[in-house]
């Protein structure tokens, strides 16, 4: 099913074209951009010696062929590691499909370990508008180091003060309100989301926490209480759901006016909503 869309529906490629990609990777970030995702979505961790990169594990255990924390790891520990072979190991298994990416060792950049900074350039080399939204992982060893290291960075491309949030083409997502606090202090104009996995008391009547304007609800909140999502419509707040991989989930996102579809499936997004 195809529609037309009454108000843009912005598609957010969650860690990439992941579905497709090792998540977080050069790779599956290319495949996005080619495929025409309108946003990248990753997370980040700061690493022992004080980079940004973009894991969502607080381990590298899963996505890698390394072990131990992010925190705990160095740049160049995490630089040695391969975050690519274990897409084509696993999630491959038993599929009639070839994935439209292919594992090659030889290319190293494309399924190390990617730095944020790395992303933002890929971002402004685009060749188009693309919007990054940035969510920080709590708890972790580092805890305000992240935002005010992120913040550092973003300075660096221009990115940390537009002028207004309609303005930015970066937003900054946590499950951490305080994580969201920090960053709103220090940048007011910077959009920022919060994310929830379930609908708690305090948040039910469709408030967010102080400043924040979005919300960013599981799937799994939009299938079981959409009328919540129609309280934060009616709110004024706007609505960037995760992860949307199904198309009767697509569906449902459509039918309730949501802002934002993250998805690990941008291409097939794009497809049902007929762009």
């Amino acid at each position: 099913m195809t529609h037309a869309r009454q108000h843009p529906i912005q598609v957010v490629a969650h860690r990439g074209a992941s579905e497709d990609a090792p998540e977080h990777t050069l790779a599956a970030y290319t495949k996005a951009i080619e495929d025409g995702a309108d946003a990248l979505e990753c997370d980040v961790r700061l690493t022992a010696d004080g980079h940004l990169v973009c894991v969502h594990d607080r381990r590298v255990n899963r996505t890698s062929n390394g072990r131990g924390a992010v925190s705990a790891l160095e740049l160049a520990d995490l630089a040695a590691l391969d975050f690519g072979s274990w897409k084509t190991r696993d999630a491959w298994k038993g599929r009639d499909e070839e994935p439209d990416w292919e594992h090659r060792p030889e290319d190293r950049e494309a399924t190390s370990v990617l730095t944020l900074e790395r992303l933002l350039e890929l971002v402004a080399d685009a060749g188009r508008p693309v919007d990054l939204a940035v969510e920080t992982k709590h708890p972790t060893r580092w805890a305000g180091q992240v935002e005010e290291r992120l913040l550092t960075l973003l300075k660096r491309f221009g990115l940390d003060a537009p002028a207004s949030p309609e303005d930015s083409r970066i937003r900054v997502m946590s499950f951490s309100a305080r994580s969201l606090h920090r960053v709103r202090a220090a940048s007011p104009t910077l959009p920022t989301v919060h994310l929830t996995q379930f609908v708690t008391p305090r948040l039910r009547d469709g408030r967010l926490p102080p400043g924040v304007r979005i919300a960013g609800p599981s799937v799994r909140i939009v299938r079981n209480h959409p009328a919540h999502i129609e309280r934060l419509k009616r709110a004024g707040h706007e609505v960037h759901v995760w992860t949307v991989n199904e198309p009767e989930d697509v569906d449902l996102c459509v039918g309730l006016g949501v802002d934002a579809i993250i998805t690990n499936r941008p291409r097939a997004v794009l497809d049902q909503l007929g762009r």
